[in-house]
């Protein structure tokens, strides 16, 4: 029996998020799936379906921390034994480590693939950034067969500075088009849990509460707007959760911001909403902003990669720098006085994500995997 081992830093956070349907892919072409990441379920409890079996290796996000030494050595133990045909690696540190580790492997016919969520270097990004990450990456492009991107801006930097056997771009991690089309759209339910009134306006952000989301500047910007109609609706749960309270307070918001924590329900939550707010710094490709688009929803958004790739100017939202929160209040004032402009721009966004619908993302990775079987 073929086996594929897919490599990440967390399980829950990622593993769980982005790849379950890629990991029934690889059941339904008849391989064993084996993942290796570190378990960061609270109750220590792993739960991945479509996974045979489960290694838990202890990853750090810092990419100098001396724990991945020993996930270096267990990951490159796992490879070595197991015969894989296929190490599928994600994430930055992940993704090292995993290519590395797999070195051996490969010289033997283990078929070595990166998928770049979003690299760690990007236009307007830190130059620390690309001091460590970009000659990194260079590196070992030469020890990669397959390096898929997901936005065009990577997509065109690996295509001329690295040296992966292949370099090919898709269409994100894909949307669950059809899931989200199913979901009711009960707004007054979502209204009656903040405890608000049928005309209120719902601006919703998703995410975790950490700083590259840029919570602070999305607040601020909230507290700007003239209308006490209009509610912020956050949700996501992460570090920075007291430290947003406290400057919702000092804002005088608590009744206008609402911290929902992490929910199973994003998609009822996104579809009850009337805009949708993502002042990110930085990003590959958002998953959240697909799922707003496909909810028919209008973006206020940061001009960064990933997010333009999604959204077109003044058709589906607008986009400003990470740090404009008088450009966002705005823009989220002008969707709020004008419910004909949110439902059109709503209409195109979910006309244009078509293309990032999970099927055909499915049918991509399923060409690069098995094409030529």
């Amino acid at each position: 029996m073929k086996k594929v081992l897919f490599v990440a830093t967390v399980v829950r956070t990622h593993i769980r998020v982005f790849h379950l349907p890629y990991l029934q892919m690889f059941k339904e072409h008849g391989y064993r799936t084996v993942v290796a990441a570190k378990n960061d379920f609270a109750d220590g409890k792993v739960d991945i379906p479509y996974c045979d079996t489960y290694v838990d290796v202890p990853f750090a996000r810092n990419p100098f921390s001396t724990s991945n030494i020993k996930a270096y050595k267990m990951l490159k133990k796992l490879i070595n034994n197991s015969n894989f045909d296929i190490v599928q690696c994600n994430t930055p540190v992940g993704s090292v480590i995993g290519r590395l580790a797999a070195w051996k492997a490969r010289k033997k016919g283990t078929k070595v693939v990166y998928i770049a969520h979003g690299f760690h270097f990007f236009k307007g990004g830190s130059i620390l950034n690309w001091l460590i990450f970009y000659p990194v990456e260079k590196a070992l492009s030469h020890i990669t067969d397959t390096l898929v991107t997901i936005n065009h801006e990577d997509y065109e930097c690996a295509k001329k500075h690295f040296s992966a056997q292949k370099t090919i771009y898709i269409n994100g991690i894909g949307v669950e088009i059809e899931k989200i089309d199913s979901c009711e759209r009960n707004r007054k339910k979502l209204l009656q849990q903040l405890g608000l009134e049928k005309d209120g306006i719902l601006i919703t952000s998703v995410g975790e509460l950490i700083r590259r989301k840029n919570h602070e500047t999305a607040i601020k910007s909230i507290a700007m707007l003239d209308n006490s109609k209009v509610h912020y609706v956050i949700v996501g749960s992460g570090a920075l959760d007291l430290k947003l309270k406290k400057l919702t307070s000092r804002l005088g918001m608590e009744k206008r911001v609402h911290f929902m924590g992490f929910r199973n329900d994003v998609f009822e939550i996104l579809k009850a909403s009337d805009m949708f707010f993502f002042p990110s710094y930085q990003e590959g490709l958002p998953v959240a902003v697909m799922e707003a688009m496909a909810s028919r929803l209008p973006v206020v958004a940061s001009k960064i990669r990933g997010v333009t790739d999604l959204i077109v100017p003044e058709k589906g939202g607008y986009l400003f720098a990470p740090h404009d929160a008088d450009g966002f209040a705005k823009a989220l004032q002008t969707l709020a006085e004008h419910p004909e402009l949110r439902k059109q721009m709503g209409e195109f966004n979910r006309n244009y994500i078509r293309d990032y619908d999970l099927k055909i993302v499915k049918k991509q990775l399923s060409d690069i995997y098995f094409g030529a079987e």
